[in-house]
């Protein structure tokens, strides 16, 4: 088939390059003449695990093709895929300016019958403001058809998402249209892929759903280890009970500073957002909300708790991408921490094992970016997890705890618990994680 792929953010590249390698003819449209003469050249504007290679082959085949704007080169697609930024506005909502903009833009160059795929992640009802769109700026009548088909995208394994995914939801009132994109899909069908059929409607609310119950989980796994801690108990032993239920299930059940990332922050906020413009609340999602702000607070308690104040204390400060696996900065909660901890007065020397370039980007000259964790720590007064890369597992804490400036007990908390308490402790730290209250240790203080 011939597709045509609106955007080459972080969805629509990789959409276009596994549509390519299910043997698709693909064009990807970015407005960015940089970015799109770079993908041309198989560079990848973020780090993505396996899309390079893919992205390569589907240039190399000719199967996979870069365009600065919507033209005629999309007018022969059989079907079209927006898969452009729909960002956070103030309130919440989600921003759909660049959806309906690219909608009306394609619409001139329809030739011929053509099924129209909001990828990107859009409220309730956007499928039939886009269809609108269209037909306002149609310059003949083309039969056309608009379609809802969420991603369910991990950063970091989006492309074994892509290709082995544990469903795919397809909004549609067409037959038409559904027949057109089980022949988008043909691949996944064969291979026995759960595929929900649905209403635009439903397939747009699955979408926020699924992503505003993974980040409640998050948020309240946070608040049972801040229980831990008043209670003396360990999360670690209280979440491994709780993930052992099959109707419960481990994943997301881990403590830490809070959720992040391009989805789960900009989606609950605007299900809390979309559930009002019904007249309707979402209470739990807008705890969860509220939780997870609360959460990133609580971290800079700890640090500053743990250095007796933040003014002038030097911190190392491990780990700022909002997950291992990926360069990704967006809602990232190292990265909201930082702020607050430079507003108090801290100096910070930073390392991250892929995001120092973007982090560069975010602070400039306001943080010290070392190219590898000893040199962070060294002088610090204190050492701070905060994002799980298997690098900071391997960390020689003797050698740490040379470099540090605190002399015989040196401070590490670890905001994602990657080390044991007892394994710490043995090197001479004092420490401290999240939810890790069963050793004794109060919210504000550290056992030695």
């Amino acid at each position: 088939m011939k597709i045509a792929v609106i955007g080459c953010g972080y969805v629509g590249l990789v959409t276009a390059a596994c549509l390519a390698g299910f043997g698709h003819t693909v064009t990807g449209v970015e407005k960015d003449p940089a970015k799109v003469n770079a993908l041309k050249e198989g560079s990848i504007p973020f780090y993505e695990e396996d899309l390079a290679p893919l992205v390569a082959g589907g240039l190399r085949k000719r199967k996979l093709l870069f365009l600065e704007k919507i033209d005629e080169s999309i007018a022969g697609a059989e079907v079209i895929f927006i898969a452009v930024g729909t960002p956070s506005l103030r309130n919440g909502a989600a921003d759909l300016q660049q959806v309906f903009k690219a909608a009306g833009e394609i619409a001139p160059y329809l030739k011929k019958y053509t099924v129209i795929v909001n990828k990107s992640t859009v409220p309730v009802g956007t499928a039939k403001r886009v269809w609108e769109a269209i037909k306002e700026n149609l310059t003949r009548e083309i039969p056309y058809d608009v379609v809802s088909n969420p991603e369910f995208l991990r950063e970091g394994k989006a492309v074994n998402d892509f290709f082995q995914p544990d469903r795919v939801v397809v909004g549609t009132g067409s037959t038409r249209a559904q027949q057109v994109m089980k022949k988008v899909y043909a691949r996944l069908i064969a291979d026995g892929t759960p595929f929900i059929w649905t209403t635009p409607e439903a397939a747009e609310l699955i979408k926020y759903a699924a992503n505003a119950f993974l980040a409640t989980k998050i948020s309240f796994i946070n608040e049972i280890a801040n229980l831990c801690e008043a209670a003396s108990v360990d999360i670690d032993t209280v979440a491994r009970g709780m993930g052992l239920d099959k109707r419960i299930g481990g994943e997301f059940l881990r403590a830490g500073p809070g959720y992040g990332g391009s989805c789960f922050p900009k989606d609950t906020r605007a299900l809390v957002h979309i559930a009002r413009s019904y007249g309707q609340r979402v209470l739990i999602v807008e705890t969860a909300v509220k939780i997870n702000e609360q959460q990133k607070g609580r971290m800079v308690k700890k640090i500053r708790g743990a250095t007796g104040g933040l003014k002038g204390k030097t911190i190392a400060l491990l780990g700022m991408a909002f997950k291992p696996g990926v360069d990704d900065l967006r809602e990232s909660p190292a990265v909201a921490i930082a702020e607050r901890l430079l507003a108090a007065g801290a100096r910070l020397q930073v390392h991250d094992p892929m995001a120092l370039g973007r982090v560069k980007e975010v602070f400039g000259a306001r943080i010290n970016c070392c190219q590898d964790p000893y040199a962070a720590v060294t002088r610090a007064d204190a050492l701070v997890i905060a994002t799980d890369w298997p690098e900071y597992r391997k960390l020689d804490l003797a050698r740490v705890k040379k470099l540090m400036n605190t002399g015989d007990t040196p401070v590490l908390l670890d905001l994602r618990n990657i080390f044991t308490p007892q394994e710490v402790r043995g090197y001479g730290f004092r420490y401290q994680g999240v939810g890790r209250g069963w050793k004794g240790e109060p919210e504000n203080g550290l056992e030695k």
